[in-house]
């Protein structure tokens, strides 16, 4: 790198120098002219005669793979800005859900930031050949559930066939379910686990089999916020979440582990569900309207974000910003001010899509 600068600004400084010192010499401007040609083909050559040159390649290449890593840094800083546009429907569908009164749409940003990094809305094909032979767990609460719907509708087409045995297994009271998609030898787990520690002993788990995932999306919050009603206690589960998660990732192979050689390792790509923005007025119990009110929202979200768990913290895990999603969708976009319209985890899916695009290096 210090090789790398030294050589660039010798160079810039024989461009600039030399020929003001000619210059100063009373050249005639014809030799100038002359003079200042040769000097930028030399640099022309030397640029094309770099690849020959090892020490000088290398130097080119360390210099651009720290550029790709900070653009894929920044990348994943904005892979959740995303806007809503909510716009009524004509009222004449009658005995349709209210969800149905308003067309919901979003995409991303449109700073150049967000732009440079070519962000999409992937396609089924898109989708099947990113997650081609993969094992994803989603595990969670009725929030995850939601997100595992609608990666699975995504993959088998939301008004396929297939999705309506999907819907009527998935949705089974706090139940888990799994699911092979046969084509591209896809597996998809849910884990019914609404409670930190539930969590907890999932990544656990996958530690003491030695059997990991390639991609895991997890969230949890309102059931803690509903049952236990104890901030304080919420991060202090979440901090002893991330610090298994720590140890996975990335996970290391036996031949690493017991120094038998420079084997690569293997990562998994692992995702947080934020929670929701609640609604008070409009969650359906008396309970729910006491402690899951806005007061107590703000001291989990508080928590969450002092556990350092998600990665913009200095922690593991990519954030699915589903609280950003919900406030910008609003109210036309739930019924019980808990559980959003499908469009919201549309979101997050494609976010976390092009995350992963991002982590694993991948274009499509």
């Amino acid at each position: 790198m210090l090789g790398a600068i030294h050589f660039g600004v010798l160079a810039a400084c024989f461009v600039l120098f030399v020929p003001m010192a000619m210059a100063g010499w009373h050249l005639s401007r014809h030799k100038m002219l002359f003079f200042s040609g040769a000097l930028f083909i030399s640099l022309a050559v030397c640029v094309h005669l770099t690849p020959y040159f090892p020490s000088v390649s290398d130097i080119v290449a360390s210099v651009s793979s720290v550029v790709v890593y900070d653009h894929r840094v920044s990348c994943i800083n904005e892979v959740n800005q995303i806007v809503w546009d909510v716009r009524p429907r004509p009222r004449n569908n009658n005995g349709s859900s209210k969800l149905d009164y308003f067309e919901k749409n979003w995409d991303w940003v449109r700073s150049r930031k967000v732009q440079s990094c070519e962000f999409q809305k992937l396609d089924k094909l898109d989708v099947s050949e990113l997650l081609n032979g993969s094992w994803i767990v989603v595990a969670g609460d009725s929030q995850a559930r939601f997100v595992a719907l609608s990666l699975l509708g995504l993959v088998l087409g939301s008004g396929s066939e297939a999705m309506g045995s999907v819907r009527e297994e998935l949705f089974k009271r706090h139940s888990d379910y799994s699911i092979v998609v046969k084509e591209i030898g896809m597996k998809v787990d849910f884990v019914w686990a609404p409670y930190e520690k539930d969590l907890d002993d999932l990544v656990v788990s996958y530690k003491k089999k030695n059997k990991f995932p390639d991609v895991v999306i997890m969230g949890s919050g309102l059931w803690h916020m509903l049952h236990v009603n104890n901030a304080s206690d919420f991060g202090f589960q979440l901090k002893e979440l991330r610090s298994h998660v720590e140890l996975l990732v990335p996970v290391r192979t036996k031949g690493e582990e017991g120094g038998g050689g420079s084997v690569s390792g293997r990562s998994m790509h692992m995702f947080w569900i934020g929670m929701p923005v609640l609604i008070n007025g409009m969650l359906n119990t008396d309970e729910k309207k006491e402690r899951m009110s806005d007061t107590v929202w703000h001291e989990y979200d508080r928590s969450l974000g002092e556990s350092k768990i998600l990665r913009q913290m200095g922690g593991p895990l990519v954030l699915l910003d589903v609280q950003s999603f919900t406030w910008n969708c609003g109210p036309q976009c739930t019924l019980d001010g808990m559980h959003y319209d499908s469009a919201v985890y549309d979101a997050a899916v494609h976010v976390m899509l092009n995350a992963l695009l991002i982590e694993s290096n991948q274009t499509l």
